[in-house]
Parts: structure tokens; sequence; C-alpha cells
């Protein structure tokens, strides 16, 4: 009776992360840059959103502190995206994409810091290989490695990670009140659309990132259009509604199934063809990841108290 119990949720997080893993395919085919594709995601999931939140009518009872919370989560957001979308510039979106899910080891390490939540041996045991998967990605020791700019593009990657670990942790003070999934996401949408605009007016095209290109072009718009609707408002309020009622394993297929799904998209739609020494580092990676999700579990028995009061 409880598997059964759990088949809707699952179908629903596997749904989201099919969805999800065409988010990088779908930036990549719009030709736009980083800062311009990331924009108008968020632009374009936002009417969407408060719609949503419109015809739910769900109470919303957090207070305005934890909503301006939710909205400083989407300014971590806004770094993490110009990192992702630089990166699958520089060396495609399924190496890009592997690289960024790398967060699940750096959120463990974060919340062991900050939570008291002490990782077990398999966390430990990853850091060395991934280190490893991403000097073989980069590049360095490769004749002849895909990608415009790898060694930049890993830099890039691994940045993606650490914000996005960043904004993961913000996103859980956030939602401390445990506030509707739709109302939470369009805080951070629009608090990620407000930062993609600040950062568009610094000036840091000495690192090769370019203002927001505000005149819509087409078809280019058409795809970020798409990317908005099916990742940014279906995909994610789908992994939304569903993690929080899955065990640990089956949540952990669900996350795994975006990145992994993700590149054999950019094998076959984009024609990506990592060497091989990238797709070695790309394994050693992949294995860390599952590894670490996985079999990760984190001992929070000390400080538990503090813990259940930051979560």
């Amino acid at each position: 009776m409880e598997s059964k119990n759990l088949q809707k949720p699952m179908a629903i997080a596997m749904f989201g992360g099919v969805v999800v893993s065409f988010a990088p395919i779908l930036y990549s085919i719009s030709d736009t840059n980083p800062l311009t594709g990331a924009f108008f995601r968020m632009l374009y999931a936002l009417p969407f959103l408060f719609l949503l939140m419109w015809f739910s009518k769900v109470t919303d009872s957090r207070s305005l502190n934890t909503r301006f919370i939710a909205v400083i989560a989407g300014f971590a957001f806004a770094l993490d995206f110009l990192a992702y979308h630089s990166t699958v510039d520089w060396i495609g979106t399924g190496i890009g994409t592997l690289i960024g899910n790398s967060q699940v080891i750096i959120v463990t390490l974060m919340s062991w810091w900050l939570f008291g939540e002490r990782p077990n041996l398999s966390i430990l045991v990853s850091l060395p290989v991934v280190m490893i998967g991403l000097l073989l990605i980069s590049g360095v020791l490769d004749e002849d490695p895909y990608g415009e700019h790898p060694i930049r593009g890993v830099i890039a990657g691994i940045f993606t990670a650490i914000f996005y670990s960043l904004f993961l942790i913000i996103y859980r003070f956030a939602n401390r009140e445990l506030a509707p999934a739709v109302n939470l996401q369009f805080d951070s949408t629009a608090g990620c659309a407000l930062g993609l605009v600040i950062l568009s007016f610094l000036p840091l095209k000495s690192i090769h990132v370019y203002p927001i290109d505000f005149q819509p072009s087409f078809p280019s718009h058409g795809w970020l259009l798409a990317l908005a609707i099916l990742s940014q408002v279906i995909g994610w309020l789908a992994i939304a509604y569903s993690l929080p009622r899955l065990p640990a394993a089956y949540t952990s297929f669900a996350i795994l199934l975006q990145p992994t799904l993700t590149i054999v998209w950019g094998i076959i739609l984009l024609s990506e063809s990592p060497s091989l020494q990238q797709a070695i580092g790309m394994i050693l990676i992949l294995g860390s990841i599952i590894g670490v999700t996985v079999y990760g579990s984190v001992d929070s028995s000390k400080d538990l108290e503090t813990s259940k009061s930051l979560s």
C-alpha cells in the first residue's frame, strides 16, 4: 500500500527531472549570451507563476522578512545561472550540467559546517575523485578536448556548483515556514531576475560576461519562452511538489535523472562529443555524485537542536 502511495509523487518527480533536463539544450539553441538567456528565462516565467498563485488561492502566512530571504536566495540564483550558462557556452551542455550538479558535495560539506550535519566517509572519499574528474574534463592533459574554452568552462562550472550551493542554503532558510511551492518559486525567480539586471550593469567584460540584450529577437526568444514555461515553471514546480513526499532513495534517483539525461540530449541533439579523457572525467564525477546522493547520509545527532531551529 505504501509503495502505491509513492507512485504519484515519484512519477511527478521523474516528469520534472525529464523536463528540466532539456533546459540547457533550449538555452544553447536560443543562441543568446548567458545573462540574456538567464534573464528572459526568469522574466517569462513570472507571469505564469503569478497566475498559478492567483488561481491556487493557497494561504501564504510567511512574514515579510521570510519573503525577503527568498528574494535574496534569488540573487544567489542569478550568480548561479550566469556561471552555468557560461559553462554551457564554453564546454557544452552535458559536461557543464554535470559539473554544476557536483553541488551535492558542496551542500553536504556546507551543511556540516553550518548545521553540524556530519557527512559519512563516502562524501570525503568523493572529493579527490571529483578533483581528478575536473582535471580530465578541463583538457589540460588532452591534445584535442571538446569545448571552445574547456579550462574556462571548468572554472565557471565550479562557480556554478558553489553559487547553487549558496542558493540552496539560503532557500532552506526562506522555507522555514513551509510556504506554498509556487509562492516561494515566484519570490526567488523575481529576485533572480533583479539580480541578473544588476549584474548586467556591472563592468564584467574582462571576465567575458556581456550585458543583457533587451531587444527581443526570434526565434531566440521563442526558445527562451519554451525554456521558461517547461523548466522554470512546470519542471521545477513538479520537483518542488514531489521531493518532500518521497523517501531519500527515491529522491536520489529523481535528482540524478536530470544531469544524466542532459548528457544524452547533448550528444543526440547537439552532436556534443567529449574526448576520451573528458568522458572518463565525466564518469568519475557522475559516479561521485551518485555515491554522495545515495550513500552520503549525514549524522546530525550533534547540534540537533541547532539544525532543527535553522531548517
